[in-house]
Parts: C-alpha cells; sequence; structure tokens
C-alpha cells in the first residue's frame, strides 16, 4: 500500500484530510466489496485500495470551501490535478484513475462544454479496475458523508453531465452488481 505515504505528504493533519479519508475509505469498502464477489476477475486488490484512496488527490488544488478545499482551480479539474501529482511521483495507473473518475468519464466534447481545459485525449476509464473505483465513487459525496447514494440518486447526480454519462452509469450497474 502506498496511500499512506501520499496522503501524508499532501494532507496534513485537518478537517480536509479527515474528508478526504473518510470518502475514499467508503469508495475503497465498496470497490473492494465487489471485486471479492467477483473473483473470476482477477483484479488486483492492493491496487484497488490505492487507486480508491487517492483518486481525490488533487481536491486540494481546486475551489471549493463547502468541502475545506482553497485552492485555485475548478473542482472538475481535481482528477486531473491529481494525477499530475500522481504521476510526478512515479504512479502512472494510479494516475490513469484521478484522471478519469470524474463523473462516468470526461470526453474532449464534454470537457470543452463545462469550460475546462481540454485534455488531449478523452478521460475515460478503460480498464475495468478504472471503471469498478469510478462506479464505486459515484455512491459517496463528499459534501455529506454520512450519506450513501442509491442506484436511482446516483443516476439522477449524474444527469448534469448528460444522458450519455446516465447511460454509461446504468451499464456499470449491471456490470458490478448484476
Amino acid at each position: 500500500m502506498i496511500w499512506p505515504t501520499i496522503i501524508d505528504r499532501y494532507y496534513p493533519q485537518g478537517e480536509l484530510r479527515a474528508l478526504l479519508l473518510q470518502h475514499s475509505r467508503s469508495v475503497a469498502d465498496r470497490a473492494l466489496l465487489i471485486a471479492h464477489r467477483h473473483p473470476e476477475w482477477q483484479l488486483d486488490e492492493t491496487f484497488i485500495e490505492d487507486a480508491a484512496m487517492l483518486h481525490d488527490v488533487g481536491i486540494f488544488r481546486c475551489d471549493a470551501p463547502g468541502i475545506h478545499c482553497y485552492g485555485q482551480a475548478h473542482y472538475l479539474m481535481h482528477g486531473r490535478l491529481g494525477a499530475a501529482l500522481l504521476r510526478r511521483e512515479g504512479y502512472e495507473a494510479l494516475a490513469r484513475v484521478a484522471e478519469r473518475h470524474t463523473g462516468t468519464g470526461l470526453t474532449r466534447e464534454t470537457m470543452q462544454a463545462l469550460g475546462l481545459p481540454v485534455a488531449p485525449i478523452d478521460l475515460v476509464p478503460e480498464t475495468r479496475e478504472e471503471r469498478l473505483i469510478c462506479y464505486a465513487d459515484k455512491f459517496y459525496s463528499k459534501s455529506h458523508l454520512e450519506r450513501t447514494r442509491t442506484v436511482e440518486q446516483t443516476a439522477r447526480s449524474l444527469e448534469k453531465f448528460g444522458a450519455e454519462g446516465v447511460a454509461i452509469f446504468m451499464r456499470w450497474v449491471e456490470e458490478f452488481e448484476g
């Protein structure tokens, strides 16, 4: 496990660290539960835990005071910012999870429509591990740590990314829960 070292390096004690750890632990636990139910997939559970615990590592660089983030960047950039941090640390596979977990992934067209700097590629989860962590993340909000969304609530929360995002999520429901 490398996640504790990375979290300790970028998140000193405080409210943001506690929020990040609680949210990320919820995501990791859900992803690991699904992985345990599917041993035939032969998923790397250590990687899943590290990736789930670090998928939001870039939030401290964003402007989201409601969740104790006082950086400069638009919140939707947290995945790309976290990916850059993880790449500097030498963790390409973890960086891919961080940059591809927003919504059900961000296409270049969606980034442009949302007014975000457009990446040279679509940032959508490709591997089963990337999809699994992205899927598990959708059930937990950093604004309401005490809540777990239902499938229906999660689908509604994704509508802001367009109908395609909801359709992708529903395919993931079938893949991971079916």
